[in-house]
């Protein structure tokens, strides 16, 4: 197939590009410039901010694609722009987010609303723009609005939960490896019960790759592992791959550093079925073990340009440990 994807170097769209272009896909890649790695597959590169697609409409056309993935669509404008500029296509993918849950929206107020797991029939948010005076440059964020211009068009739309995987630049184990490359043998934790699914980046690849290759597939589908582990058993299982012996201690969550906040106590879980995915696509998920491995192995060799080396709140936060520790 000849596909356009838009934001196809960074993490998701990267290794989406690279499951694309080893089934033998031709693709055209749009996006800023910024980033465009050197073991990227061959492929042809459009350089220009989304705003800017309608003054290569000619371009684009002109590739004559036969489907789009728009990894990178955050708000209505950002997809709507993308529909407007590019051609006709038999298929569209549109990467969304389980934060269109209303589950999700009641984790940030800390309550609950709903059971889990989390599937394709739960409720959506009411609130719209989640992040609105929370993030900087995301006041116009909503999967909810992107969903809302594509679902329209006949799209695809993969609601993703939190992924990991190389690449990832939201480095997602950090909380825990900045503690392994510093030497810290003691890390403290809260109740670590929180549920909250994810998915490895090039499961997330291959579930794109079968839903442009297979049945033609629209609507909406939970991509995510087969089981959720909680938080406290994923930073063990984080130590055990990056082969560390570093002892997690129960401390008051009030006590918690900032980026260990997560460990604490969580009204709200999101743990979510992706049963659809692998009814519709056949999609199969990778062993959680060898995924995190691969994943760790990866982070601990390429770490962050400033990590941050303050563990003053983990000292603190020591002194008060509670009598269990994991």
């Amino acid at each position: 197939m000849k596909v356009i994807v838009l934001g196809g170097t960074r993490f998701i769209g990267r290794a989406t590009v690279e499951e694309l272009a080893a089934a033998g896909d031709e693709l055209m890649v749009v996006h800023r410039g910024e980033l465009e790695p050197d073991d990227l597959p061959d492929v042809q590169h459009v350089h220009c901010d989304r705003s800017e697609l309608a003054a290569h409409c000619d371009e684009l056309a002109k590739f004559g694609p036969d489907a789009l993935v728009d990894c990178r669509a955050l708000s209505r404008a950002d997809a709507e722009v993308s529909l407007a500029a590019l051609p006709e296509v038999e298929r569209r993918i549109v990467i969304s987010s389980m934060d269109v849950y209303r589950a999700f929206g009641a984790l940030l107020l800390d309550r609950e609303t709903d059971p889990v797991p989390i599937d394709e029939e739960s409720p959506v948010r009411v609130e719209r723009y989640p992040y609105r005076g929370r993030l900087a440059d995301r006041d116009d964020y909503d999967k909810l609005d992107v969903e809302d211009v594509y679902l329209p068009r006949g799209a695809l739309v993969l609601r993703l939960p939190m992924v990991y995987g190389e690449h990832d630049y939201q480095l997602r184990e950090e909380f825990i490896l900045r503690r392994v490359r510093a030497g810290r043998q003691r890390i403290p934790i809260g109740a670590g019960s929180w549920l909250a699914c994810r998915a490895y980046v090039r499961d997330v690849a291959r579930a794109v790759r079968l839903a442009l290759h297979g049945a033609q597939a629209s609507g909406v589908m939970n991509i995510c592992e087969d089981r959720t582990y909680s938080m406290r058993m994923w930073a063990r299982m984080i130590l055990d791959a990056a082969g560390s012996t570093a002892q997690l201690v129960r401390v008051p969550d009030e006590l918690l550093p900032e980026d260990l906040k997560p460990t604490g106590t969580m009204l709200q879980h999101i743990a979510a079925s992706a049963r659809k995915a692998r009814a519709e696509l056949r999609w199969t998920t990778s062993d959680p073990f060898e995924s995190l491995r691969t994943t760790v192995r990866w982070h601990l060799e390429h770490p962050p340009a400033n990590p941050d080396a303050d563990f003053a709140a983990d000292d603190r936060a020591l002194e008060a440990r509670l009598p269990e520790s994991v």
